[in-house]
């Protein structure tokens, strides 16, 4: 049976004793583990690190912190994942194969296409529901970081709160038909030469001709990822498992 790995929002070290959270406790329960048994816990600070169960009370469980490993899993880039949210689960889905894929961060977009639309409260749940996503894809994936799924946003203020210059070593795409739109060849071409790269991707239909046109203003350079169409959900995960190469 694998080890059962956790992501606990909190300080870790050799030795320390702690008290999981509720839904962390329910699931080792459910799993009828038991004392002595082992554990891998993570934090995002980097690495992960051996533990093991000392208590399993009625509602809640104590472990004890090992030996920490500071093993690497993750992209030898850091993507940001701008996404025109597809409809019904299908977000879902997405934010945990992105996860999977090595996502740094997640951002949900409402685009003019969109036919999710989300606001207020409703946002707020969501994003809290898809980042509980993203931490149960990270530990049954094996990574050590978390992606952040940032607050949802209008593709407009998302444009606007980019900085109006790219460092020599980022690069923004968006995903796109357009005739001047590089080819797949050149997404890895181009992985190999940055450390950070913002990859847009619009949602059902993609975006307008305006949305595109303020995107390029932006310095988002257009990406084919060949001849047939994908759907919302399938070629931003389609581009994260091309850089992952």
């Amino acid at each position: 049976m694998a080890v059962l790995r956790l992501y606990l929002d909190a300080p870790l070290a050799e030795s320390a004793e702690l008290t999981l959270p509720p839904e962390a406790s329910r699931h080792v329960q459910v799993l009828r583990l038991q004392p002595g048994d082992p554990l891998t816990v993570f934090n995002g600070q980097g690495g992960e690190w051996a533990a093991e169960i000392t208590r399993m009370g009625r509602h809640d469980v104590d472990l004890r912190v090992g030996v920490h490993d500071p093993v690497q899993r993750e992209l030898a880039r850091r993507v940001t994942l701008a996404i025109g949210m597809p409809a019904n689960e299908r977000m879902d889905a997405l934010i945990e194969k992105a996860t999977e894929l090595g996502a740094a961060a997640i951002q949900p977009l409402q685009c003019a296409r969109s036919v999710l639309k989300l606001s207020g409260e409703r946002a707020d749940k969501r994003r809290a529901h898809w980042q509980g996503v993203a931490v149960a894809a990270a530990e049954q994936s094996g990574r050590t970081v978390v992606p952040q799924v940032e607050p949802i946003r209008t593709l407009d203020n998302w444009l606007g709160t980019l900085p109006a210059t790219l460092a020599d070593d980022s690069q923004r795409l968006l995903l796109s038909f357009a005739e001047d739109a590089r080819t797949p060849r050149m997404l890895a071409e181009t992985a190999a030469a940055i450390t950070s790269l913002c990859l847009l991707s619009g949602p059902e239909g993609g975006l307008d001709e305006r949305e595109e046109a303020l995107a390029r203003a932006r310095g988002f350079v257009t990406q084919s990822l060949g001849a047939r169409v994908l759907r919302a959900d399938t070629a931003p995960l389609a581009a994260l498992a091309l850089l992952g190469l």
